[in-house]
């Protein structure tokens, strides 16, 4: 049976190859059949030219896909983006799962500051899954960009599966793919390459790998967790608001009725409190500008799109404010904006609003750093 006859998949992003409708997923020109490997036409785009088409996986395939982990005898990776850790966080993943173990891994550790305690930072993880109601086996750092913690997570993984097949799991954009990316090529397995890219959803299907001759690793598709702000920003602007070097946090001594704008795509008020530091972390990419309060309006009005950007001008005309309020008690706390970053507040309190596009969550959380 040559590969024309048997059904193939796409090894970048799982989805079952064919050849005939450009505009359907899974599309191959007949003559990719040749190659060694096979990747669709999308995959191609996105490796080679950094363009996506639209996804078309929808909610109902991503909860059929975790529920039938239920259904088998593995170990669970839910992997997390420390830089978003609340906005990356995969929604009721233990009733998903059945009884399956879970290994809770923190990827992109290498944006955060140099001066965390890893340590602390690991029992911080520890703290938040267990308030967002998961008990992990373990809590592992990595950096699937730069390599760091793989060592330590192979070896968990060896630990905690036990002979049993292991499945990859989180929101689009944790670095899933970029890590398993990263554990092929560390041990021998790099021609196969799954696709990564900044493009939320680039995983369309369960893609299998296996591990010796009675286990696999699958990396499943990326779950969308609609309230990230990256799912509201055309995907040119995600460069600007996806850190890709570690965050260089930026300190405002800010007075009350005093304003900060990130970029067009958040608004922070200090409505009532004492004099004191707001911390943001932040991509460098992305500024912030200051300004009365009451002079925040007009200012909005006059420069969205441009000196506040992004998002451009014309998306900027189309945005729909939430706003949410808090009142911060003393001591040190993060305000978090899902898919942004946060500001952390380390004083005797503080009355707070901030500005989002409509969707976007914003939180308040005990201080990560």
């Amino acid at each position: 049976m040559d590969k024309q006859e048997m059904e193939l998949y796409c090894v970048g992003c799982g989805v079952a190859i064919q050849t005939e409708n450009r505009e359907k997923l899974g599309y191959a020109p007949p003559q990719a059949l040749e190659r060694e490997t096979v990747i669709c036409q999308r995959c191609h785009r996105i490796k080679h030219y950094n363009e996506a088409s639209t996804v078309t996986l929808g909610d109902d395939d991503f909860v059929r896909i975790l529920n039938s982990i239920g259904d088998t005898k593995s170990l669970v990776v839910q992997v997390v983006d420390i830089f978003d850790f609340n906005g990356s966080w995969l929604r009721g993943l233990p009733r998903f799962v059945g009884g399956n173990p879970i290994l809770l891994v923190g990827n992109k550790v290498d944006l955060l500051p140099k001066n965390v305690n890893r340590n602390r930072l690991v029992n911080w993880m520890r703290k938040s899954a267990a308030d967002l109601g998961l008990k992990p086996l373990d809590v592992v750092l990595v950096s699937a960009r730069k390599g760091e913690g793989i060592d330590r997570l192979v070896a968990a993984m060896n630990e905690h599966r036990k002979g049993r097949d292991i499945y990859i799991v989180g929101v689009t954009n944790v670095g899933k793919s970029s890590l398993i990316n990263r554990l092929l090529k560390q041990f021998g397995e790099s021609e196969m390459d799954i696709t990564t890219s900044q493009f939320p959803g680039t995983t369309l299907d369960v893609i299998e790998i296996p591990l010796d001759t009675t286990s696999s690793l699958f990396d499943t598709p990326g779950i969308v967790n609609r309230d990230q702000l990256v799912h509201k920003v055309a995907p040119q602007e995600l460069k600007l608001i996806m850190p890709d070097k570690p965050i260089k946090p930026r300190v405002y001594q800010l007075n009350a009725e005093q304003t900060l704008f990130v970029g067009g795509l958040a608004r922070i008020d200090f409505v009532k409190g004492e004099r004191q530091p707001f911390v943001f972390y932040l991509s460098n990419h992305l500024n912030v500008h200051r300004t009365k309060l009451a002079k925040a309006d007009e200012l909005y009005a006059k420069h969205k799109g441009e000196l506040l950007a992004p998002p451009g001008r014309e998306a900027a005309e189309k945005i729909v404010w939430d706003t949410f309020t808090f009142k911060v008690p003393s001591g040190t706390h993060d305000i978090v904006i899902s898919g942004l970053g946060w500001i952390a507040l380390h004083g005797k309190g503080a009355n707070v609003n901030v500005h989002v596009p409509k969707g976007v969550a914003v939180g308040l959380r005990h201080s990560l750093i």
